[in-house]
This record gives C-alpha cells, sequence and structure tokens, in this order.
C-alpha cells in the first residue's frame, strides 16, 4: 500500500499553502495498492518535533477503501473526524513556532469499520485500531516558517 501527494515530494517541503501561513487546506493524497480484505481506512497526521509531545494535525477514520485520492481541501465521504491537538475536528496544517518539523501522514488499512463518533482522540482511534491493522503507509514532509 501506498500513500503520495501531488504537491510534495516524500521526505521534502510541505508547500505554504497546506500550513498556517497558507490557505491551511490539506493537500491531495493518492493511495494505491490497498489490501483486498480492507474494511476501512484510517489516516493520521502528526508532528513528532513539536516541544513537549507528538502534535495531532489530522485524524480521519473509515474511510471507504475503495478510495483512489482524497481531494484537495476535503475529506472523503462517509468518513469521520478526530478531535486535533489544536482542539478541532478538521485539518490543521503544519504551523511550527521554531525550526523545520517533519509532518507524517500515516495510513493505516483496517479490517473493520471502526465504531468511534466524531471528535474521538487519537489514544481512542489508537486503541480502536489495536488487532485490526493490515497494513500501513506514510508519506512525510517537512516543514519551517
Amino acid at each position: 500500500m501506498e500513500i503520495s501527494s501531488s504537491e510534495f515530494e516524500n521526505g521534502k517541503r510541505i508547500p505554504d499553502k497546506y500550513t498556517c501561513e497558507g490557505e491551511d487546506v490539506n493537500p491531495s493524497l493518492e493511495i494505491s495498492g490497498v489490501p483486498e480484505k480492507t474494511q476501512s481506512l484510517a489516516l493520521i497526521l502528526d508532528d513528532p518535533d513539536s516541544p513537549g509531545k507528538t502534535w495531532v494535525h489530522w485524524l480521519v477514520w473509515n474511510i471507504d477503501p475503495s478510495i483512489k485520492k482524497i481531494e484537495e481541501g476535503s475529506v472523503p465521504g462517509g468518513a469521520i473526524q478526530g478531535t486535533t491537538d489544536f482542539g478541532k475536528t478538521q485539518y490543521g496544517g503544519p504551523c511550527p513556532h521554531g525550526g523545520t518539523h517533519r509532518y507524517f501522514f500515516r495510513l493505516f488499512a483496517l479490517d473493520e469499520k471502526l465504531d468511534l463518533v466524531q471528535g474521538s482522540s487519537r489514544d481512542e482511534l489508537e486503541k480502536s485500531m489495536e488487532g485490526h491493522i493490515i497494513e500501513k503507509a506514510e508519506l512525510s514532509g517537512m516543514y519551517s516558517r
């Protein structure tokens, strides 16, 4: 399984448009090679370089496994969003206070749909995914202000 973006290459700079200094919308994400038995996909975007803790920028689950692309500035139909460390249930782009930070878009293929309500936390999402991950993929980007 793979996750990529036409807006930036893996390990390269995320364009300003997708950050707090731009439009603060999610970049488009292409998904391929989803395992056949996948019942849903989950996506976590985080920043492990944030001081004090890994900062959660986006949580989305129950994404239809047949989806090939998450469009820019959108959430796939039927998917559910969790609460980020910005205290919102929506994408929050890179916005580091200093230095260059790494951002990881982590995609999980799951063997079931998750029974989680909108606004659930990362901890709740990860606990719900335990024992149900078939495969995972990762896309990273970098950003500094």
